[in-house]
């Protein structure tokens, strides 16, 4: 097969680390970790504490992330999206982007356990599960969002483990509202990648007509709205300003209107919507909660 332009462009071997650990995506996740340990915290702030949960965070993700793309290179090659990938191209061996997860997942969980038990085991589990469960899993069900969205909502609850010395009902309301989080952001990039992803044989959505289902805009409306019981149960125990409370529900009521639209519509306009919706919904819900905290 011939080999396209893209794929024998010339790449620095820390760009190709950069894409294999998909070094953007993990900053996102490991930003709302931090904000989490800046939410419940409060006064009891460490600078140390609060390094070593950032750098355990990013470097197992990036773990996750480069043995995802090791273990999915052959279906990499498949899709338009994912083809220029180092280790889908032979840029990296195989065996090179299992040692570069290898080494990033040990240092990780060490500076986890600098910080307590729990935390490197909440990390490690987070990895096995992404790696191990929710990477072959794509390509058999739809259960696999579901599966993903654990490890990637476990970073904030570590934060919040971490930040509180024990599972409080703040640290789990913020693990819950970003594992409802993931699923409208998901389906929609589900969506939009629909046909580069029936092409690699992944089960992300189902297909109704040669288009996604139009339920998952609905279930997208829905699983965003379930996030007002789990900002009004944190409230029961850390008092949410009034002011503060508003932004939420409004934040929380444009999120679910981008999931109803694409139910409505249930195009690639409507889908795009909703991604990029979730990329400011989510630091900025985060934010506001950080903000409460200077009202109490």
């Amino acid at each position: 097969m011939k080999k396209s332009q893209a794929s024998v462009a010339p790449y620095s071997l820390v760009e190709d680390i950069g894409i294999l650990v998909k070094f953007k995506l993990s900053l996102m996740v490991v930003i709302s970790s931090a904000l989490s340990y800046l939410i419940l915290a409060r006064s009891e702030f460490l600078l140390l504490e609060f390094a070593l949960l950032v750098g355990g965070g990013l470097f197992i993700t990036f773990a996750a992330n480069a043995l995802n793309q090791s273990l999915e290179r052959e279906y990499d090659k498949l899709m338009t999206r994912t083809a220029n990938r180092p280790v889908a191209t032979g840029r990296m061996s195989l065996s090179f982007g299992v040692l570069i997860a290898g080494i990033f997942c040990t240092i990780g969980v060490l500076l986890l356990a600098l910080l307590s038990l729990p935390a490197a085991i909440l990390g490690m589990v987070s990895f096995v599960i992404y790696a191990f469960i929710y990477t072959p899993l794509k390509r058999y069900s739809t259960i696999a969002i579901p599966v993903g969205a654990v490890p990637g909502a476990l970073p904030t609850l570590i934060a919040g483990i971490v930040a509180t010395n024990g599972f409080t009902i703040e640290a789990i309301c913020l693990f819950g509202l970003q594992y409802l989080w993931q699923f409208p952001h998901f389906w929609s990039i589900a969506w939009i990648g629909h046909q580069d992803y029936k092409r690699a044989g992944f089960k992300l959505i189902n297909d109704v007509g040669g288009l996604p289902d139009p339920k998952y805009g609905l279930y997208s409306a829905v699983y965003a709205s379930l996030s007002l019981f789990l900002v009004f149960l944190f409230n029961g125990y850390t008092l949410i300003h009034p002011v503060v409370m508003i932004g939420m529900i409004a934040l929380i009521a444009m999120y679910s209107y981008f999931g109803w639209n694409l139910y409505k519509l249930n195009n690639a306009v409507a889908a795009r919507k909703l991604m990029f919706s979730s990329f400011i919904y989510l630091p900025l819900l985060f934010i506001l909660f950080y903000a409460n905290s200077f009202f109490n």
